[in-house]
């Protein structure tokens, strides 16, 4: 079996179609865990506006020409309370299907902690539904540590 290069660049607006398909299999994945969502079609995203900021780093993985993860990375100002006055906040993290288990993420993960470095950020965060024990398991392999609990309370049920 051939060993597949894999290239990490940054994202396109030419991109976006395959991104968007990408954003609703995430919404797929976490609509178990979140039954506060609004019912389909819903977005979490403007990715094309993500990838046209000066301050976020939309990137993918790409294998022969197919996007196959991405992520991104967005600076944003922190809480007046912190002691870093602003941080990158990671989002977007998805990886096809065929290609899970196979360090995909952390490649992902590993280029947003290089990028933020770059831009001189001191702190990044990111969310993760409490019972998603996969994503739990990946980024705690990155060494991110648990902070802050957001809890809700649905006052229709």
């Amino acid at each position: 079996m051939e060993s597949v290069e894999i290239e990490i660049r940054e994202a396109q607006l030419e991109d976006l179609e395959t991104l968007k398909s990408f954003e609703q299999a995430i919404i797929k994945f976490e609509r178990p865990f979140a039954p506060n969502l609004g019912e389909d079609p819903i977005s979490y995203y403007d990715l094309a506006e993500l990838i046209n900021r000066e301050d976020a780093y939309v990137i993918v993985a790409v294998e022969h020409k197919k996007i196959v993860a991405s992520g991104y990375a967005l600076i944003k100002q922190s809480k007046p309370y912190l002691k870093s006055d602003r941080h990158a906040y990671l989002g977007f993290m998805y990886v096809l299907p065929n290609y899970r288990g196979q360090g995909m993420n952390g490649r992902i993960v590993d280029e947003l902690i290089q990028w933020s470095k770059n831009q001189n950020i001191k702190e990044i965060q990111l969310e993760v539904y409490a019972e998603n024990e996969i994503a739990l398991n990946a980024y705690t392999k990155k060494n991110f540590k648990p902070d802050l609990l957001r809890m809700v309370l649905n006052l229709e049920e």
